[in-house]
């Protein structure tokens, strides 16, 4: 191939540019006319990937919200006094039969009245105070009545309950001092009375106080948000939350102090990646459960090891979400349906089971669930599935058929963060290039070619790798230097790739003089396809 054929390029040529400058990434742009618009998706695929998650910042909250948020710390507060978070509920007062009456508990019903009594002779006093300060001489009678009669009835009941000391006898009344020390007494119990309780030993969710940390409102906002921000339910909701994980004794199984054994669990769910705001990703695997052994660990006597291998899984990732206001506590979730089971399975039952955990005690974590390579039977199935969501939890939602799967993970996931295997760039221990190496996207029409161009102003080593979904295309790759008398060198002769041969085609070529590497992707068929592209350069060393 000649610089003549280079400059002789058809119309329908699609020219895509991409600069290198020393060691700096790779960065392409489009220069050929706008893409085609892309048709609407099918109808279980939302027509829009923007979605916006609720501000865990407290003033910029809704007012009712804010009240509720307040009130729910109230709650929490007193509960944590009260002792109310421990291991069981307390249980109810049941009615008992009045116990007969005796030098005890008379005494203590005498405590009782004293208390009311030096309360209504507070009372008195406040009164005659208030009168002397405006001026005004109450009639004599009426207060030194009052305190006559108080101070009878008490002496009354001390004397029907308590026997006289020894020094006293029989004709004589108890002494006025000792009147005095004992109202004083009952006074400072009552004031001990009153204080609040000392706050219980902490209690936390996820790692994070109930009250107290710069996160502690994120936490209390997704449980409310849980419960449609009803106060009452999302107290009981916490307690219940707080009781399953000493219960499960979820705090071990995040220290790893149980051993759960290598049991390849992590082909069913694992993270990979970011989406395009910077939510965590998690992928959940069901066709791994085609996989025999992997079956048997599932469903027969490990399963309950499985569950506890799931909720492990989940507090880790939990653990590394930042609950600070303005930070991501989310994640975005993946559910991929291809192999699935049956609605009667206990796969799926297992499932359901792990889901039901999720929702009651991990809530509001998930800002965006997407579910491909969804079959037939599941879009009815969803129907019964969603009576255990809220609208606001069923908003979340987006579903995709097996068509339409690769185009919706492209919504929300760049393609540098997509597993191979979901039509994306990302491989593990990839030691050339990451997901910080951003990758490009481009439409290549029907019938029609497409070019990248990367400029090289110096010598170095450029690596690319180039992906076109579905393949059937001819591609082939050469370096043109910038010195007129200088040759045109084939990277890779044009050959035809097809849908089956292998995902991504990377390339790496030492350049030693300043020129463009130049990438043909020719489109004889009928259907636009998808290119991705990217590219790095490595200093070549002198």
């Amino acid at each position: 191939m000649t610089d003549d054929t280079q400059a002789s390029a058809p119309e329908a040529t699609q020219v895509v540019e991409a600069t290198v400058k020393e060691t700096t990434p790779v960065k392409a742009e489009e220069k050929a006319a706008p893409a085609e618009e892309t048709k609407p998706m099918a109808e279980v695929i939302p027509p829009s990937a923007s979605f916006k998650e609720e501000s865990n910042v407290v003033h910029e909250l809704e007012d009712p919200h804010k009240k509720a948020l307040d009130e729910l710390k109230q709650l929490v507060e007193q509960a944590l006094r009260n002792n109310e978070f421990a291991d069981s509920p307390p249980s109810p007062p049941s009615a008992q039969p009045a116990a007969p009456q005796t030098a005890e508990t008379a005494a203590a019903e005498v405590v009782v009245v004293e208390e009311k009594l030096v309360v209504k002779v507070a009372e008195v006093a406040a009164v005659e105070q208030d009168t002397k300060a405006v001026g005004e001489v109450p009639p004599p009678a009426e207060p030194s009545t009052a305190l006559e009669v108080v101070e009878e009835v008490t002496v009354k009941v001390v004397e029907e309950v308590t026997p006289p000391p020894p020094s006293q006898t029989a004709g004589e009344a108890p002494a006025a001092e000792d009147s005095g020390v004992k109202t004083v007494e009952v006074v400072q119990e009552t004031a001990r009375a009153e204080a609040p309780a000392p706050l219980q030993e902490e209690v936390t969710i996820w790692g994070i106080p109930l009250l107290g940390d710069e996160r502690s409102d994120t936490l209390l906002l997704k449980f409310l948000r849980a419960r449609d921000f009803k106060v009452k339910e999302t107290l009981d909701m916490i307690k219940k939350t707080v009781r399953w994980r000493k219960d499960y004794k979820v705090e071990e199984l995040f220290l790893g102090e149980e051993d759960l054994g290598d049991k390849g669990f992590e082909k069913i769910v694992f993270m990979h990646g970011t989406d395009r705001q910077g939510h965590p990703v998690c992928y959940n695997v069901f066709g791994a459960f085609q996989d025999k052994e992997l079956f048997k660990k599932t469903s027969g006597t490990e399963r309950d090891l499985f569950l506890r291998w799931r909720i492990q899984f989940l507090e880790k990732g939990v653990r590394q979400l930042d609950f600070r206001p303005r930070s991501t506590s989310t994640v975005i979730q993946v559910t991929d349906l291809k192999g699935s089971p049956g609605l009667l399975n206990r796969e799926l039952q297992l499932t359901m089971k792990a889901l039901s955990v999720m929702l009651d005690n991990y809530p509001e974590l998930v800002a965006k669930q997407v579910v491909i390579n969804v079959p037939w039977w599941y879009l009815a199935y969803t129907k019964m599935l969603n009576t255990f969501f809220t609208p606001r939890t069923r908003s979340k939602f987006v579903y995709a058929t097996p068509s339409r799967s690769t185009e919706a993970l492209f919504r929300y996931i760049a393609p540098e963060h997509i597993p191979i295997q979901y039509g994306g760039l990302s491989k593990e221990d990839d030691t050339e290039l990451s997901t910080a190496d951003a990758a490009s996207e481009s439409i290549v029409k029907p019938s029609s070619h497409a070019v990248v161009e990367f400029i090289v102003s110096e010598a170095c080593t450029l690596v690319w790798e180039l992906r076109v979904l579905g393949w059937d295309v001819s591609y082939g790759s050469e370096f043109v230097p910038d010195a007129e008398d200088s040759y045109t060198i084939i990277v890779e002769k044009t050959r035809k790739v097809a849908a089956t041969d292998e995902p991504i085609i990377r390339t790496s070529f030492k350049i030693g003089e300043p020129g463009k590497v130049v990438l043909r992707i020719e489109n004889a068929s009928s259907k636009k396809k998808k290119l991705l592209y990217r590219s790095k350069t490595k200093m070549t060393a002198v």
